[in-house]
């Protein structure tokens, strides 16, 4: 089934249609920047602006940075604080003029992750953490996702844990790859104290420059890979999202 899954991002807001029988783009890929600042009112004039691009008039998945429960945005980290409790999936809908179905970013590239990527057969706990503007976090075990648990915001040393393990703030700091490494190994030893995974996979766009960082990890217990999915996998887990058989949202 072709479903039209779209990704809000801190500095990006990309979409595609998706076959979601192999996660496989069934069209290129179109990206937009976010708006800045990024409110609720030009951010959905924006995804609908990617939705008419590919003439879309059926159901469409969209991702969000922060937690999403029943369609309402609760938290925004990166973007406005307008976003706090809004019909977040009602506007989209709306502006759209199709049906959305709405969650949070990293719980839709965990699943696309676990379905399609490296996480494929894996059982047990598996953290899946998304670098990018922010940190986001996917927890599944045996497969089964516990949505929302935006573990990117945990304290590491005073501070909210992605303003250090962020690929946003590697290249704010002008970081070299081994010393973000170093804080990037910190932030995953803590979680990795919280909730004991098997495995955790390390997603978006800076998981293609993996072999520079990974390395460089020593003091996590778990097995780390990177994704394989990269900056698509919360483009194909909204597709997912929206499906009959696999809507959550």
């Amino acid at each position: 089934m072709e479903i039209l899954g779209i990704d809000i991002g801190g500095s990006g807001i990309k979409g595609a249609p998706v076959e979601t029988q192999t996660g496989d783009f069934t069209r290129d890929r179109m990206r937009v920047e976010t708006p800045e600042p990024a409110k609720p009112g030009p951010v959905a004039k924006s995804v609908a602006e990617i939705v008419h691009h590919f003439d879309w008039d059926g159901p469409v998945g969209v991702t969000f940075p922060g937690v999403v429960i029943d369609g309402v945005t609760r938290t925004a980290a990166n973007l406005t604080d307008k976003w706090v409790g809004l019909q977040a999936r009602d506007l989209l809908a709306e502006e759209c003029g199709v049906p959305v179905t709405l969650l949070n970013d990293a719980d839709a590239a965990g699943v696309a992750e676990m379905t399609y990527g490296a996480g494929r057969g894996r059982e047990g706990t598996v953290l899946v953490v998304t670098l990018g503007t922010g940190v986001g976090s996917a927890l599944f075990t045996d497969g089964r996702l516990m949505p929302n648990t935006e573990l990117g915001h945990i304290e590491i040393r005073g501070k909210d844990g992605e303003k250090r393990a962020s690929a946003f703030a590697r290249e704010k700091h002008e970081w070299s790859w081994e010393k973000w490494a170093g804080k990037l190994d910190e932030y995953l030893r803590r979680v990795e104290d919280l909730v004991w995974p098997s495995l955790i996979i390390v997603g978006g766009g800076v998981s293609r420059h993996a072999e520079h960082f990974l390395p460089h990890l020593k003091e996590v217990r778990a097995e780390v890979v990177a994704a394989e999915l990269h900056n698509a996998a919360g483009i194909v887990g909204a597709a997912m999202a929206a499906a009959p058989r696999t809507r959550t949202g």
